[in-house]
């Protein structure tokens, strides 16, 4: 109740102290410290339900004959879940706090490994590609968008950036233009950017 409850407040731009978060609960602000031993605690448990959450869905992208179409339907889900949570987003990458399970945030990338080197196996992308290094790539495409839309610098229609930003990368890596091309808009087809602001 408290991380969602915290989670709340950044959404609406409510100083988050330890009275504020409590206020209205019924709870003490003992609580705090006794679940997460203070406010940095909390903070990093609502970075872990972040990273959690994103494995999550993650997880639950459908696996196809297509890998680049998989892995770019992974970048859709990912982009989906920062802009339905702005609030555990913005949190999820804020390294001044601690996180209990480290490792859970390494699994989000990894799920784009194994899409990465289902490509490299299909041979999609060439047998010398560094996946990490793609992977990485892959994801600084889609975080570096989806940060600047939901903080408000670009509108939501520069999301359409992704496809071709993405389809050069995987070419480059040599993919074959068109039939990246398909794969990259059936896999970002998914996105779900409804519920972002205006």
């Amino acid at each position: 109740m408290l991380i969602a409850r915290a989670a709340h407040m950044l959404r609406v731009r409510e100083p988050v102290t330890l009275r504020s978060l409590v206020a209205g609960t019924g709870m003490s602000t003992m609580t705090v410290y006794t679940y997460f031993g203070g406010m940095d605690g909390l903070w990093g448990a609502l970075r872990q339900e972040g990273f959690r959450h994103l494995a999550d869905r993650l997880q639950r992208v459908a696996r196809t004959d297509d890998p680049v179409r998989d892995l770019t339907a992974m970048g859709a889900a990912y982009v989906s879940t920062a802009v339905a949570s702005p609030d555990l987003y913005r949190v999820m990458f804020d390294d001044g706090f601690k996180l209990e399970d480290p490792a859970q945030a390494d699994e989000t990338l990894f799920h784009l490994v194994h899409a990465i080197d289902r490509a490299k196996g299909d041979g999609r992308f060439r047998s010398e590609v560094d996946v990490l290094g793609l992977a990485t790539q892959s994801w600084a495409i889609g975080h570096g968008l989806t940060s600047l839309i939901i903080t408000g610098p670009l509108p939501i229609e520069a999301f359409a950036h992704a496809a071709p930003m993405l389809t050069a990368l995987y070419v480059s890596n040599g993919d074959e233009p068109e039939r990246c091309r398909r794969s990259v808009m059936l896999g970002w087809s998914e996105i779900d950017t409804s519920s972002v602001r205006a």
